[in-house]
Formats: C-alpha cells, structure tokens, sequence
C-alpha cells in the first residue's frame, strides 16, 4: 500500500468533485471456481484499490461527500476463518492503512444506505462487472438488477477517470517496477523460443516470471504462432522454424500496477526477407507513433498518422495501392490492422475500461469514429502529462477478412487481392510499448526497453 495519507487526499479529491450524495465503492468478494472453497486468485477492484488500497476481499467503501467522512464495511472473521487461515487483522485496523477511522459491518452499511435512500439522497456507483456485485448493489438499493445500469453516475464515472488517468509519481513508480519485470518476461521467451517447444511452454515461463515479479500476469498472455488472430489465447501449437511468434504479455505487480508489451519473433532465429520487409513497417509506425505522442494533441490523429505510415509501407510493397493517405482516410488500410494504436494502462492493463471507453478514451471533443478500424481505437482524446498510454501497431493478414473484402469490392481501388493470396500463411506482426507523457513529449516506462530492432531481437535469441 501507499501511505495512509495518499488515499485520504484521494478521497478527499474526489468528495470535491462530487459536491453532494454518498460514494459507494464497492470491493470485490472470492469467486468460487468449481465448489464454494476453491476459489480463483483474489483480484481487488481497481477503483476501490485506488481510493481505498486494501487487496482483501469482502470489503466496501462509502464516502460520504455532505458529512466529509469515510468508512470502510467488512464482516470480520469468524473463528473457524482463523482456524483454517491464521490470526488476521481486524476490520477497523485495516480500515486505519487507508487513513479511515470509521469502520462497520455489511449488515450496518446496508442500514446505512437504506437510511440515506428514504431521505432522498443520492447514492453515487459505477457500472458493476461482476454478478456478486450486481447482487450486493441491487439487494442494497432496492433495485432489480437489471435496473442498476440506470442509476449509474456519470457524474462519479467523470470524476474517477479525471483522477486515475493522470498517474501521480508514487504511481509512475510502480509503473517502472513493474514494466521491468515486463522486460524479464520478454527476454526469457526469446531467449527460449525454439523449434520443438510448444507455444504453452512459453506462456508458463511468462507466467512464472509475473509470479515470480511479486504478482502475476496483468492478463491472459497471447502466445501464438497464428498473430493474425488478435486475442488468440490458445497455446496448442508446436513452434516451428520459419513461423512467427506473437507475444503480448504483461505482468502486474503486488500494488496491482500493470506493464504491456507485444513482440513478435521469428522462430529458429532469423527473419525471413519477406517476414523483415513486414516487420520495418510495423516498427516505423511504432517509432511513428512515439515520435508524434505530446500533449495537446489527440492519440486519434497520431493513430491515424502511424496508419499512413504503414499504408506507405505496404503500398511500396505492392500489396496496396493508389495515395496512401487516401487509403487511410477511406478505412482500406485498416484490412491489415483492424484495431486502435494503444489504450490507458495502469492499475488496469485497459485502464478502466469498466467504466466505459466512451468516458476512458474519449470526450466531448474527441468522438468515436463507427469507421472500421478506427472504430476500435479505445484512446482517441487529447493527451495531456501523466497519461499512460500503449504505442502497439500490427500487421496482419487475416484469409477471412481479405476474402470477404474482395468478394464485396470493398477499398478494391487501394487492396492488390491477387497479391495478398502469398501472405495468407504469414500470420501477423505486433510491435507495443508503453509510454508516459510528459510535460514536452513522452518517454518509454521503464529502465529497460524489451529488445525491438530487428538484429536485437536475433542477438537475443541467440544468447
């Protein structure tokens, strides 16, 4: 945890923001995998761990914004918990690390919020993403679950991203231990990345490494030899020379801070011309997309930018054709990258995604484009210092996209059709890093940069 005070001027931060009501942050509970004492590694939730720091289950918080006050619910242990789990800390002296000084049972929070629903006052909560949650809020307010989406603040959704999107130098700290433990990751799987293993082999060295690091895997590690799949989570695939392996991965660390990296690398150590000429693409817009990232301007535009980049790219190529910038502007370019350039990261490897995007990624300046392509861009708004963002360009030659695409004529004009049927074995080519933005530009979290240029990441897999 961070200091008490740290969290007490969070709270305090958000109550003026909020002006009037009640705050209710609920933390996550154990979810059970197959029978009620077997239970999925505890994740706390992020908007509770950053106001209120404590990784334990079962926990509540409710700020109260009229009366300037903060209490933490929980139920405290019984003594057949102790049995099985050992002497543990009180509610209230958990409540005291978080700089809260009132602490309850979830029997009195629920009288609590029945007391403040009959006086007619507001009770602030996000968007619930879990079904015990749901359950908890709907039992707590009185409501149908399938009614608590109405009854969402915007208001509170607002003030938590104003907040949490701008990392303050405790948390940027964090961000440079953990992305180190990041670099570990990726080096160990190019180092090991040889005929013969399997691509499940490498996944469990990630995930040993993320363990190891002191927390886990800020999510399910892509480990594919099939890149061209975006979000292939299957690790059945035996690694074979000349095949390209993409890896996203990231770890999290103990105080639930994420990294996010994609390398892609050739098997058996060298790449093939054809797999080189793809790979400078990607790596220009990457390079690109670093270049151009600043405050003041919006991640849409810099998006845009690194998909001229690698319109240009393809384009010299002969697999498109025509003005690249042309190309990008009609959507055509997006047949070889159909996702956004990069989202927020921090105690979320999507930062607050559960919070909703529109609110995350984008403004009332910066709207989502419905363009294909463009439309999956998570990031679009102005950037300002202290954002976290990923820089993570692809390639990708999907036989099921460019197929429907020549079938339908769609961007016939800018795609050379014939010419893509050599690539529909290539699979596809990410390149990501993280970025801070500063005051004047960026710069790349962490002491250690995963290798990237091509001859590193031979050498590297060598060693």
């Amino acid at each position: 945890m961070f200091t008490p005070e740290i969290y007490t001027a969070r709270r305090a931060a958000l109550r003026k923001k909020i002006k009037s009501g009640m705050i209710l942050l609920p933390g996550n509970a154990d979810a059970s995998v197959n029978y009620p004492a077997n239970a999925y590694d505890f994740r706390q939730d992020s908007n509770f761990l950053y106001y209120f720091g404590l990784r334990q289950p079962g926990f509540v918080g409710l700020i109260d914004v009229d009366r300037d006050t903060d209490c933490l619910y929980a139920d405290d242990w019984t003594m057949d918990d102790l049995i099985w789990m050992g002497p543990q800390p009180t509610v209230r002296e958990l409540a005291s690390r978080s700089g809260v000084m009132s602490a309850g049972n979830l029997q009195e929070l629920a009288a609590t919020l029945n007391s403040a629903i009959k006086k007619g006052r507001k009770i602030h909560y996000v968007p619930p993403y879990r079904g015990e949650t749901r359950l908890q809020l709907a039992g707590w307010l009185g409501l149908a679950v399938d009614r608590l989406k109405d009854y969402v603040s915007r208001d509170l959704i607002r003030a938590i991203v104003s907040m949490r999107e701008i990392k303050q130098p405790e948390e940027i700290a964090q961000l440079e231990e953990v992305a180190q433990t990041g670099y570990r990751m990726h080096t160990a799987a190019m180092a090991m990345c040889r005929e013969g293993l399997t691509e499940r082999d490498v996944a469990a060295e990630l995930d040993r490494i993320a363990a190891a690091g002191g927390g886990r895997t800020s999510f399910r590690s892509i480990v594919s030899q099939h890149g061209e799949t975006l979000h292939n989570l299957s690790y059945d695939g035996r690694l074979e020379n000349g095949r390209l392996l993409l890896i996203d991965a990231g770890a999290e660390n103990a105080m639930g801070y994420a990294s996010d990296h994609t390398r892609t690398l050739p098997v058996g150590g060298r790449f093939t011309e054809k797999q080189r000429e793809i790979y400078d693409i990607v790596l220009a817009a990457n390079a690109r997309g670093q270049e151009l990232a600043r405050p003041g301007v919006t991640y849409q535009s810099v998006h845009l930018e690194a998909m001229r980049v690698i319109a240009e790219g393809l384009t010299q190529l002969g697999l498109m054709r025509g003005d690249p910038a042309e190309a990008v502007a009609a959507g055509a370019a997006a047949l070889f990258m159909p996702h956004g350039l990069g989202h927020q990261m921090g105690l979320d490897v999507h930062d607050m995604e559960g919070l909703g995007e529109k609110y995350v990624g984008y403004d009332d300046a910066t709207t989502r484009s419905t363009q294909f392509g463009l439309g999956a861009l998570r990031m679009g708004k102005t950037l300002k210092a202290g954002h976290v963002v990923t820089v993570e360009p692809g390639i990708y030659f999907i036989p099921a996209l460019i197929e429907k695409w020549e079938r339908e004529h769609i961007h016939s004009s800018f795609i050379n059709f014939p010419k893509l049927r050599s690539y529909f074995d290539f699979g596809g080519i990410r390149l990501e890093d993280d970025i801070l933005i500063t005051a004047t530009g960026n710069r790349l979290v962490g002491k250690h940069r995963p290798p990237i240029a091509p001859a590193e990441v031979e050498a590297a897999m060598t060693r």
